[in-house]
């Protein structure tokens, strides 16, 4: 059995304080005619925002988290049959190929339609269809708002065309992701130690361009401010939340930050998310859109998201990815 991960002591204490802090993580109402400026403003302070008024069916979220529950209440010796990832289906611990592990098992879909679910009918039977009709259902309609706030935000940055960033995730080759984390409960921490202090996902920043996520309503999910202080996020399983991924950043040239980000376990109570995650093609070449540059240098160095995703795959979860492709400035 892998060891769980927990804190040291001086990040622990580092923890306590950053949770006593307050900062209002921007609210973006997406019905609301000003949200594209907003949008864009959060992407420059936070990299991270919340979402309400998104129009997501309700019936669609509660469809796939109950199909997601009774997966992940199966013994472990049947969610098994589900895996070894390859690079998608089950996951438990280990994260990554690099020796990072977290209170996490997961599972890794492709988003795109010719996904494969045969590792679930061994398991589920004739009930594997409801499980892909409830992804499928799900994704489409994150999708299509994930399309949504990224012409937001071309539209509020002033730059066409404004599909310059949702194209990449409309591309029959994008390379799209989506993930259902299950942290359990841990009896040993609940008896023994302070809820804050198990790892259930290290820290990391998303590589892709954008990340949409979803969680039932328990806490866990933290992110890091520019001056490095760590904050909880409260839970909300009604809204979404944002990430800028390591990609936009780029594409941006370093005007929106890619978040940082992890998860806190809990020792009494289960949490789930679900996360899309919207990559590009792998050949799509990344580099700061000329539009946005005005006069100013480029701080990365260009490359493919097919080179980008190797690297930052061959790194551990805390690693700064994106130091490899940038640009050293002239002395």
């Amino acid at each position: 059995m892998l060891p769980m991960v927990v804190l040291s002591k001086p990040a622990m204490e580092q923890l306590s304080a950053a949770t006593t802090l307050f900062t209002e993580v921007p609210l973006i109402d997406l019905s609301k005619p000003d949200s594209k400026n907003l949008i864009v403003k959060a992407c420059e302070e936070f990299g991270f925002f919340k979402l309400i008024n998104h129009g997501i069916p309700t019936e669609f979220i509660a469809k796939l988290e109950s199909e997601a529950i009774k997966f992940f209440s199966l013994p472990l010796s049947e969610k098994e049959k589900a895996g070894p990832l390859d690079p998608f289906g089950y996951g438990n611990k280990k994260i990554g190929h690099n020796g990072d592990v977290g209170w996490v098992e997961y599972i890794l879909l492709t988003t795109s339609n010719e996904a494969n679910y045969q590792k679930f009918s061994s398991i589920f039977g004739e009930a594997a269809e409801k499980f892909r009709c409830a992804v499928n259902d799900y994704v489409s309609a994150v999708k299509k708002m994930a399309y949504e706030i990224l012409e937001m935000l071309a539209d509020g940055l002033k730059i066409q065309p404004r599909n310059v960033f949702s194209k990449l995730l409309m591309d029959e080759e994008s390379d799209s992701v989506f993930r259902l984390n299950h942290y359990p409960p841990c009896p040993e921490l609940h008896q023994e130690m302070n809820d804050r202090n198990l790892i259930g996902f290290g820290e990391h920043t998303d590589p892709q361009i954008i990340s949409v996520l979803r969680s039932n309503n328990i806490s866990g999910l933290q992110i890091s401010l520019k001056d490095g202080n760590w904050i909880s996020i409260p839970p909300d399983q009604s809204s979404f939340f944002i990430n800028v991924g390591d990609s936009l950043q780029v594409m941006t040239n370093g005007r929106f930050k890619s978040v940082r980000h992890r998860v806190m376990a809990n020792g009494s109570k289960s949490r789930l998310s679900m996360i899309y995650f919207g990559g590009p093609p792998l050949s799509e070449k990344i580099a700061p859109l000329p539009s946005l540059m005005k006069g100013e240098d480029s701080l990365y160095k260009e490359f493919t998201w097919y080179e980008y995703k190797k690297s930052a795959y061959k790194l551990r979860l805390a690693d700064n990815r994106l130091g490899l492709f940038e640009k050293i400035a002239a002395s």
